[in-house]
Parts: structure tokens; C-alpha cells; sequence
């Protein structure tokens, strides 16, 4: 029998399916579960695609199955599980084979597993997985992070398995050691914000203009056709529209306002501080789902506080407001983008990866939860200008920035007034704001740093610096 070109191990639901991708792909793939009885069923479950799998009951079995240089893709838990699965292969691997983690790491422990196998004569792929549990099973979008040798080992397999727009696969090698996992939470946190944004139009429109869930859902189809089209609108205006079969009205209006999260988002945060990079959209959405989880507290403080005592939201033009909406809600997304993208040019320089701005875009423009037409328009800023500063300051964002503008400041205001919050949105109005002004006002914030340490500063006429009558005291 001819011996699997790729292996896998962790038949749950995201393994399961990027196995059956896989074998649908034409290649050939050995499985390995835990536990025995979950290998058989998967094999038993997959119909027509059998001849591609070999299910295997033990590790020796398993790693015997498949080609060498062995890749091997550990799909579990993320976190203490992979470090002890990879312990369990370890004696049965030889030298050049690839222990690849597809799940949602953290990139520290990436790099810290990559770093640990560089003398052993093992290797190790940390990559990142977007799309879902459909994306897994028809076309993920997919960010290698690895050595160059081992990517060319799996780049047959991963490019067949990958999702395509206009025939492009969604599949790149980005870099060294952590860089796919760590362009994958960037990825996420993107997701955090984009999604946080469309909820906060979402209660403008339901709280501010009291529509229904069936009506908003229709603006959403609409704004689907334009500017906005991409994955999240097109599932949001899915959402607004489905029926709970319970109690017959909107399933929307069914469900818990608590958003649950898995981690990535908040690592975004963590990086861009770490860096000094603002990602303000991405800290506002963690943020934001963080206080949504506090739903008895948040019940308890409006019997204590009661909603802003401010007037009902009246526009005289209600389709030149949910105009300004659909423009504020791309301001945002540029911004998040912007942001985003910032963090990872940080990064890349940060750990040598070199990350490459136009191929990020360009393979999540299908497969990815993010995916939307304007990953186009990035593709072609950053290559017509690969080291820009910022996303916002290439020529075609710098005119969509300028176009917003008024309907952002317009609706956040409107929302500021009549007490709807929209954190993630007059975030991006901030940071718009903050880094087009050449004069910002940090020079105080420096005096008073000077004053109680002093630091010194530096001039506005380019003078030596020099330290005015300040006391000693803290570092600030």
C-alpha cells in the first residue's frame, strides 16, 4: 500500500474535516486519534473519500503510514495538550520530519516549540487556520509559519486543500518560527472588531431608529451589494432574517446578549501594547465583549443608574442616516485594517520575519471569517507601496479615510447623544483624528513626566533639551 502523503492527529470536529479536505484533494492521509473507537468512526463516516484515508490505532502505526519527511498535523487543544502530544510522537519521528500545530496558539509557544526542536534534527510548523469548521472541510484560509524546506514539503497538499478566489489559493509560507500563528491572531483580532463594529450599527438601528430585527437584516442585504460586501455582512443579514422555530419571532432577539471569546482577540491587544502599536478597534472589542459578560452587573447598574436621560434618536432623512451608517461602518473597518496591518509590519520587524503586506491580503480574501471585497484594494495599496507607513496613508485609503469622515463623526455623535455605545466605532474616529494631527498634545504629558523625574525632552525648535525648576520624584 502506498504510504499517506500528510498525517493527522485529533479527530474533533476541526480535524475531522480538514482530514476529509484533504482526502477529497486527492491526497492520501493517515489518521490517529486518542481514542481508537473515534478513529474508526471517523473512517467508517467518511463514504467515498475511505481509499485516501489510513485510520490507524496506535502512534507507531501511524507515523509508519506516511511518507517521509513526515508531516504531521497535531489538531487538538491548544496550549499543554500539544506540548504532550508532541513528547508522545518525538521517539518515533526521524530526522526532517514536521510537527505541524493547526490550531489557535498563542505564537510564543510557536516560537518556544520551534526553538526546541533546532537541534534535534525535527522541525515545526506553527499554522493558521481560518474559515470555521467550513472552511476546514471545503477551503480554509492558511498562514505558514516555519523553516523554507519544511513548507515546500506540505506547499502541494496545503495549496490543494486552500480556498481559491479567481483561482489563487488562500495559502502562504509568511515566515520563520511563529509568524503564520502570529498574522493568524492579527487575523482574529481584525475579526473581534469588524464584529463589534456591525453590533454597535446594529443597536443604533434597533435601539436608535426601532427597527426590526427583519428590517436591519434587509439594510445589511443592501449594504451586502456595495461597498461592505464581505462575509460578516453577509451572515449578519443571514442571522437578522432566521426564525426561532420556538417562539416564532426573530432568533436574534432569542439570544443572550453575552459574547463569549477564545483568546486571540485579547493577544492582539497584548502584542500591539507590547509593540506600541495602537490597535484601539481591537482593544475596544475585547473590551467590549468583556462587559458584555457581565450581564447580571450590567442589569443590577441600570436599576441603579437608569440609561442616559437624553432624547429619543429623531433623524428628518432616515435613508441619508443608515447612509452615514453604511459609510461609518467602512471607516471603522479601514481603521481595524489599518491597525491590524500596523501591528504585524511591528512585528515583522521585531522577529525578522519580513512579513509579506500584499500576500497577507490576498490570501484572506477567501476562506477567512474577514474575507471582503476591499482585501482587494489592500492587495494593491501595499504593493503599489510595500513600506508605508500606515494603510491609511496610501492614495486609494487616504480618499476613502477623507469620504467617511463626516458620516463617522456624524453618527458617533448622534449615537454620543442619545446614549447608544458604540466603543469600537468612536475608537476609530479617535485614531483617525490622533494620527493625522502633526500637533497633538503629548508635549504636556512630557513636561509633567519631566517634572516628577527628570527626564528631560525633547524640543519642539530642536534646542537642547533642558530641565525647567522640577522636582525629583517618580518615573512616570
Amino acid at each position: 500500500m502506498a504510504q499517506a502523503e500528510i498525517g493527522l492527529i485529533g479527530l474533533g470536529v476541526m480535524g475531522s474535516n480538514l482530514a476529509l479536505n484533504i482526502a477529497e484533494k486527492g491526497n492520501k492521509i493517515a489518521v490517529f486519534n486518542r481514542t481508537v473507537a473515534r478513529t474508526k468512526e471517523f473512517y467508517e463516516e467518511a463514504g467515498d473519500l475511505k481509499g485516501q484515508i489510513v485510520p490507524c490505532e496506535t502512534i507507531e502505526e501511524f507515523v509508519a503510514a506516511i511518507r517521509p519527511p513526515r508531516p504531521i498535523i497535531i489538531m487538538i487543544q491548544a496550549g499543554a495538550a500539544v506540548d504532550q502530544q508532541m513528547d508522545l510522537l518525538r521517539p518515533y519521528l526521524e530526522k526532517n520530519d514536521i510537527m505541524i500545530d493547526a490550531g489557535n496558539a498563542n505564537f510564543r509557544d510557536t516560537m518556544r516549540r520551534f526553538d526546541a526542536l533546532k537541534d534535534s534534527g525535527l522541525t515545526f510548523i506553527g499554522m493558521g487556520v481560518s474559515g470555521g469548521e467550513e472552511g476546514a472541510r471545503h477551503g480554509p484560509s492558511i498562514m505558514v509559519g516555519g523553516t523554507e524546506d519544511s513548507w515546500k514539503r506540505v506547499e502541494k497538499v496545503l495549496t490543494s486543500i486552500a480556498a481559491k478566489y479567481n483561482d489563487d489559493p488562500c495559502v502562504a509560507w509568511l515566515g520563520e518560527n511563529g509568524a503564520g500563528h502570529f498574522v493568524k491572531t492579527i487575523h482574529n483580532g481584525i475579526e473581534y472588531a469588524d464584529m463589534q463594529m456591525i453590533a454597535e450599527i446594529y443597536g443604533i438601528l434597533r435601539d436608535g431608529l426601532k427597527m426590526s430585527a427583519a428590517e436591519i437584516g434587509e439594510v445589511f442585504g443592501q449594504w451586502n451589494k456595495g461597498r461592505l460586501e464581505s462575509y460578516l455582512i453577509e451572515i449578519t443579514e443571514k442571522v437578522l432574517a432566521a426564525k426561532d422555530p420556538i417562539a416564532g419571532g426573530p432568533m436574534v432577539d432569542m439570544i443572550l446578549d453575552k459574547a463569549g471569546q477564545k483568546g486571540t482577540g485579547k493577544w492582539s491587544a497584548i502584542e500591539a501594547q507590547n509593540m506600541g502599536v495602537p490597535a484601539t478597534g481591537i482593544e475596544a472589542a475585547v473590551a467590549a465583549r468583556s462587559i458584555s459578560s457581565f450581564k447580571a452587573e450590567r442589569e443590577a447598574a441600570e436599576k441603579i443608574l437608569g440609561l442616559p436621560d437624553v432624547p429619543a434618536l429623531s433623524v428628518a432623512d432616515k435613508a441619508a442616516f443608515i447612509k452615514d451608517l453604511e459609510s461609518a461602518l467602512l471607516a471603522g473597518k479601514i481603521g481595524a485594517y489599518a491597525q491590524g496591518f500596523a501591528v504585524m509590519a511591528a512585528a515583522s520587524k521585531e522577529y525578522n520575519w519580513n512579513l509579506p503586506m500584499p500576500t497577507i491580503a490576498k490570501i484572506w480574501r477567501a476562506g477567512c471569517i474577514i474575507r471582503s471585497q476591499f482585501l482587494d484594494e489592500i492587495t494593491s495599496a501595499f504593493t503599489k507601496a510595500p513600506d508605508a507607513a500606515n494603510l491609511i496613508v496610501t492614495p486609494a485609503f487616504a480618499t476613502m479615510v477623507k469620504d467617511t469622515d463626516a458620516a463617522l463623526r456624524r453618527v458617533v455623535s448622534a449615537a454620543a447623544l442619545h446614549g447608544l455605545p458604540v466603543p469600537a466605532l468612536a475608537s476609530a474616529l479617535g485614531y483617525f483624528d490622533s494620527y493625522r494631527r502633526g500637533r497633538g498634545t503629548a508635549n504636556v504629558i512630557q513636561a509633567q513626566r519631566d517634572f516628577f523625574g527628570a527626564h528631560g525632552f525633547d524640543r519642539l525648535d530642536g534646542a537642547d533639551s533642558h530641565h525647567g525648576p522640577w522636582g525629583s520624584g517618580l518615573n512616570g
